[in-house]
């Protein structure tokens, strides 16, 4: 039976803020497609992604949205996707999450997925836009020109990206790039220069220690909130180059400048939460493992991440890529999780009711509206 209090009530109810997402498939999938985007690794031979805990979870949690029982095989889940098309699919499942916004990266896109504005439509809610900075950089390079022209060129794209309506945040994905382990000052110009020139004569992503710094502090001066992938992530990145806490020392130098926002963060959310206590401006979230543990383990996962975090620096976000189901699941695994651990609090006595309720709106959804400034029952639909 479903776990029930007046704190699953209210997380149940609660309109969540996705504070980072990505869109949902706009086409339908093939079983070895859908498999592929349910792992962060790769769908192996004999192997299939649906034998582990995120696919356990789907085939649990999200098969009743389709009209099928619980714990449904893969086959007859996969069939009844197809049958039901992705607009559908995308419909049931961006409306179960319960989301009054989303925050969506729109720099990730190998496979065709909905806009922000269609994920908006979907869903019921409002979508806005975060910015990824390496695809500026990259778009910048791609378009030629002297290295001694990159920097005022990269911030002129930048300054221009942030000020088109929607944009709220910006982004990078340094960690899969270079790693944290970044010396922490700012670039001088001729640092930049020189970084440009050996990365435009050799071409390809941005992958420059020198030129990812710059892109960091130019990030600082654009002064929107700026979130960071850290942690968990595909085969790409480095996992022990992702570890937040080797952003201590730049953090020191950009104190009282811009928000920053750790992404995702396990297994590192014990580090993340050390630096969300001892820096004013450091926020984090738990996406991505959400899902990938499901109700099943959300709550031991936001326990650790609760363990020292000031209430009012831990924000949702799902993560979501690729299938509509991560959008509900995060959403689904955040409400339980949450809900569970909080009310085990208030039943042990070391947590009022009022105090429980009051932490559950501030991640749920009041500390996105408030780093972003978004409005209450925001209506954009950009």
């Amino acid at each position: 039976m479903p776990a029930s209090g007046p704190v699953h009530e209210a997380l149940a109810a609660l309109p969540l803020v996705d504070h980072h997402c990505h869109g949902a498939v706009t086409a339908d999938l093939a079983p070895g497609q859908f498999e592929s985007l349910i792992t962060e690794g790769e769908a192996w031979p004999g192997v299939s992604p649906f034998d582990s805990p995120v696919g356990v979870a789907v085939r649990r949690h999200c098969a009743p949205l389709l009209d099928l029982p619980r714990h449904t095989p893969a086959a007859d889940y996969l069939a009844r996707r197809r049958a039901l098309g992705w607009r559908e699919v995308n419909r049931r499942f961006l409306t179960a999450a319960g989301a009054e916004a989303f925050c969506v990266d729109t720099g990730y896109a190998p496979h065709p997925v909905t806009s922000p504005a269609e994920l908006a439509e979907a869903s019921g809610g409002a979508a806005h836009k975060v910015v990824r900075l390496e695809r500026i950089a990259e778009t910048v390079a791609a378009g030629g020109g002297a290295a001694g022209a990159y920097a005022d060129a990269f911030r002129a794209a930048a300054e221009e990206a942030v000020r088109r309506p929607g944009v709220v945040a910006v982004k990078s994905v340094a960690a899969y790039r270079t790693g944290f382990a970044l010396a922490p000052e700012r670039p001088t110009d001729a640092e930049v220069t020189q970084a440009a020139g050996h990365w435009l004569a050799r071409g390809g992503r941005l992958a420059d220690p020198v030129l990812i710094r710059h892109l960091l502090w130019t990030a600082v001066d654009l002064g929107l909130p700026l979130q960071l992938h850290t942690g968990f992530g595909d085969a790409d990145v480095r996992l022990h180059r992702a570890d937040p806490a080797l952003l201590t020392d730049w953090l020191h130098l950009t104190a009282g400048t811009i928000p920053v926002l750790l992404l995702h963060c396990w297994p590192y959310h014990r580090q993340a939460a050390y630096l969300a206590t001892v820096f004013e401006q450091v926020y984090l979230d738990v996406g991505l493992a959400l899902h990938y543990t499901g109700p099943a383990r959300s709550r031991a996962v936001l326990e650790e991440a609760l363990e020292i975090t000031p209430f009012r620096k831990l924000l949702y976000s799902s993560d979501a890529y690729g299938v509509a189901e991560f959008h509900h699941l995060g959403a689904l695994s955040f409400r339980q999780g949450l809900a569970a651990l909080l009310q085990a609090r208030v039943d042990a006595d070391e947590l009022s009711l009022p105090d429980a309720l009051r932490i559950a709106a501030w991640t749920g959804r009041d500390n996105a509206r408030r780093l972003y400034g978004l409005p209450a029952n925001d209506p954009a639909r950009n």
